[in-house]
């Protein structure tokens, strides 16, 4: 998927304030009522001069969502909506509740646009720790970051060199950001052997994966509910192996996360990956006789 795809999803008044020379460069852009619109570049934040109504606001999101906001109106109550090329645009607003749980969003404040970026190559370097190639088996395999480090691109090429490998598998693509599906079509490079369900729970995406579709590998992005957790037992007892990602800085933030510390108790995974910003790897934990060791305690 072409990153200048991006123009013709956005409207005028905001693409106009993209520099074209750093569009590969641009990571988000913050549009906040009657406040300066920022973009946000790998290397620099630009604060323009635009300052959005509400009604401004409003009418960008509508635009969004092809002028029916309300056929879009469960992505809004999650938070966010996902673009075609699988850009996704985070909301915030008055929320209303019912019964526990978001049913809308009022006089919407804010909108966060976080580019998708497809980096092709960029997992060459974790490849080598997560499948075995001896054995031709992959490792279960958690990759960690605070948000917003690349986590999603990684995963995304991960899954593409994987599928390129020789293993089938199901991607749980929630939130339409991985794979970027358009009328059943993957726009962005996700392999050869991969099956793609998106716009679905990770819990119930994973059970009905390995019912159905006989993978050898599940990856899903962003774990960590007491659902998601119950769904990976469930997958990798049935003797499939899993590649997933989750928030956090390091080994103790990980350890928090109630349902993630459960999976780090019982060793489940046989690899952490912890990046930082752009993919850059921060940390590699390998599982060696019931302990996480890092790979530099190792070749020590």
């Amino acid at each position: 998927m072409q990153i200048d795809a991006i123009y013709r999803i956005l409207p005028s008044k905001i693409s106009a304030l993209i520099n074209k020379e750093k569009l590969k460069e641009l990571q988000e852009i913050r549009i906040r009522t009657n406040r300066q619109a920022i973009l946000k570049y790998d290397n620099e934040e630009v604060i323009t001069d635009y300052k959005p109504t509400e009604k401004e606001v409003v009418q960008i999101l509508q635009m969004l969502c092809d002028n029916s906001i309300y056929s879009y109106q469960t992505q809004i109550c999650n938070g966010f909506i996902t673009l075609y090329g699988g850009h996704r645009i985070g909301i915030t607003g008055s929320i209303a509740m019912k019964e526990g749980k978001v049913s809308n969003v009022n006089y919407i404040s804010s909108l966060n646009f976080r580019i998708a970026k497809e980096v092709i190559g960029v997992s060459d370097k974790v490849i080598e720790f997560i499948v075995n190639k001896k054995e031709l088996e992959i490792n279960n395999t958690l990759i960690i970051s605070k948000p917003g480090t690349g986590k999603t691109t990684m995963l995304r090429d991960i899954v593409r060199n994987i599928s390129n490998m020789g293993f089938t598998t199901s991607l749980i693509d929630e939130r339409g950001e991985i794979a970027a599906m358009y009328k059943g079509v993957p726009q962005n490079d996700i392999g050869l052997r991969t099956d793609v369900m998106d716009n679905i729970t990770k819990s119930l995406g994973m059970k009905i994966a390995v019912r159905c579709m006989s993978p050898q590998v599940i990856v899903a992005d962003e774990i960590g509910t007491k659902e998601d957790i119950e769904a990976i037992n469930y997958g990798i007892c049935s003797g499939v192996k899993g590649i997933f990602t989750a928030h956090a800085g390091d080994i103790n933030e990980l350890k928090i996360n109630e349902n993630l510390n459960k999976l780090y108790e019982q060793h489940l995974f046989t690899r952490l990956i912890f990046l930082e910003k752009k993919g850059k790897i921060k940390n590699m934990y390998i599982l060696d006789k019931n302990m996480y060791k890092s790979v530099d305690e190792m070749l020590a």
